[in-house]
């Protein structure tokens, strides 16, 4: 416990607020196995697959490479130079048809896989959930069009998921979203943004809806306006001096409608990287929109916790709590 209260309380805001550079850094390594933690969840998973037959839209001339970064001090592997996204399977011992599609943070520059990804797959699928773990493209590794590149990687995996539904013995009206940080945002603005044609259809799978039913969005950076987003997120994803209309067509709160799937939201007032304010912003335009929203508010947390606040911080029973929701709302 000590590891997990140094790692998640004590350092996260410095340790992601380090994240841009050390995207970059040299400590980051080319990929080949990657070792697991003793009775986790394997990455990259056993079951995968690619989101796109060829080159993903707005591909550069050249690919980013492949690389990975493991931190000795906690449970944390963060991946980068996303060339080909795809979507890791982790199928329950005894899947009861509900189904999660996890977007990692990272301030878009980097995934934190480990952190929000397999260990949500690890608790999900010990309550017969199958999870899927998304590795969608980092905006500012040179994709043409930066903005979206998420999104179409979020609302492609969707409907992949849903036209393979029968293999992954999931229920196609019972697949939602659950996102982290600048997952929190990818899975914000596919909650608003499921039906917006971000891309050219590839297949038949692209005639299914990209509709989650329901979205957990978790210390997310739900909005990109100015004072209250997390600066780093919002340029890496729409890059520098950005204009006001790219900043409002992708700040996913000012999109909420009557129509916008349920969302649970988690956020600690003590968020020292993205202010509790993305949150409670998401929040009021949910209520004025009359779109169900449940909210839990934590005194004390910080950022990038994860699945791993101590046992004596009321934060700690978020991931219970969303498990019950889902159950009400669809999953």
């Amino acid at each position: 416990m000590d590891i997990e209260r140094r790692l998640f309380l004590g350092g996260a805001a410095a340790l992601f607020g380090a994240a841009a550079a050390r995207a970059q850094d040299s400590d980051f390594k080319n990929p080949d196995v990657v070792a697991k933690e003793p009775g986790m969840p394997v990455w990259p998973a056993k079951e995968r697959f690619p989101l796109w037959p060829g080159r993903p839209p707005g591909s550069p001339k050249v690919l980013p490479t492949p690389a990975w970064r493991m931190f000795p001090d906690g449970p944390q592997l963060w991946v980068n130079g996303i060339a080909m996204p795809e979507v890791n399977v982790y199928r329950p011992a005894l899947a009861d048809g509900s189904a999660i599609l996890v977007t990692p943070g990272g301030s878009y520059t980097f995934l934190a896989v480990q952190n929000e990804g397999l260990h949500p797959a690890e608790f999900f699928n010990a309550k017969r959930t199958t999870v899927f773990v998304l590795t969608y493209r980092l905006p500012d590794e040179g994709w043409l069009n930066r903005s979206v590149a998420p999104l179409q990687d979020a609302q492609r995996a969707m409907r992949l998921i849903r036209s393979r539904a029968a293999d992954f013995k999931i229920d196609p009206a019972r697949l939602g979203i659950l996102g982290f940080s600048a997952g929190g945002h990818l899975a914000a603005d596919l909650t608003v943004s499921y039906d917006e044609r971000v891309y050219d259809p590839v297949d038949a799978a692209d005639q299914l809806s990209a509709r989650p039913a329901f979205s957990g969005l978790i210390y997310p950076v739900a909005t990109l306006q100015p004072k209250i987003t997390h600066p780093d997120s919002r340029d890496h994803l729409l890059g520098p001096n950005a204009p006001d209309a790219l900043v409002q067509k992708r700040s996913p709160e000012q999109h909420i409608n009557a129509q916008t799937p349920p969302s649970f939201v988690v956020h600690a007032f003590d968020d020292g990287l993205v202010p509790i304010d993305n949150s409670l912003a998401w929040i009021e335009h949910a209520r004025a929109a009359k779109a169900s929203v449940e909210a839990h508010l934590f005194a004390q947390g910080g950022h990038g916790f994860g699945l791993h606040l101590p046992k004596e911080n009321s934060g700690s029973l978020w991931r219970d709590l969303f498990a019950l929701w889902m159950r009400q709302h669809g999953g």
